[in-house]
């Protein structure tokens, strides 16, 4: 009797516990999130999805914010677009984009036209500053936070903290362009991902005799 050598299988995705219930639903949950997001969006958009609307795993999330992050446009609107489109097709896009876009727009024309009369006092440049503060604080901690969903990251927590660590260094300390970035690094972490999913995929799923 010879024993099995099938290296084990990938762990299954776990999928998150709720959903929207309608595409009205999506309009008014991204139409709140947005009109919180000044700054620190990232930190808004994890709580409200994942923490509070469990619409996302702490893994899905990371998964669907890199897609949104190298894809044009904003990040969040892209994101939008993904969990509408996920549940309701094209009309749940446009209903999730709606929100995005609708009530936040006509607050910043209204922030807009009140910050050009007060744009160049010296409070106003300091209430700036540091609401810039505050929002790098509020994305360096949600960064933290979601470092534990790379454990289940199939390039393993070592690797991502590795590439993370690099993404850092080109961006922050040798300014280079984010293209060149997101093509080497990025394209490296692909080809990586992609080699570690092989042998999973190539395996059949029943064991030898």
């Amino acid at each position: 009797m010879s024993a099995s050598t099938n290296p084990p299988a990938a762990a299954p995705s776990v999928d998150a516990p709720n959903a929207p219930r309608s595409r009205a639903d999506l309009f008014w949950s991204f139409t709140w999130l947005a009109l919180q997001g000044f700054g620190g969006v990232l930190a808004v958009v994890q709580r409200e999805l994942v923490e509070k609307k469990r619409w996302l795993t702490r893994e899905q999330f990371v998964e669907d914010w890199a897609v949104a992050q190298i894809m044009p446009g904003p990040n969040v609107v892209n994101l939008s677009l993904m969990i509408g489109g996920r549940h309701f097709g094209l009309p749940g896009a446009l209903a999730a984009l709606a929100g995005m876009l609708v009530f936040p727009t006509v607050v910043v024309l209204l922030l807009a036209a009140l910050l050009a009369f007060v744009a160049d006092a010296e409070l106003t440049q300091r209430a700036l500053r540091g609401m810039g503060a505050v929002a790098a604080g509020l994305i360096i901690a949600t960064g933290i936070k979601l470092i534990s969903a790379l454990r289940a990251n199939v390039m393993g927590l070592p690797a991502c903290l590795a590439l993370a660590l690099l993404a850092f260094v080109a961006i922050a300390l040798l300014r280079l362009p984010l293209g060149w970035v997101l093509l080497v690094p990025g394209g490296g972490a692909c080809l990586w991902a992609w080699r570690c999913l092989a042998p999973s995929v190539a395996t059949p799923s029943g064991g030898g005799r």
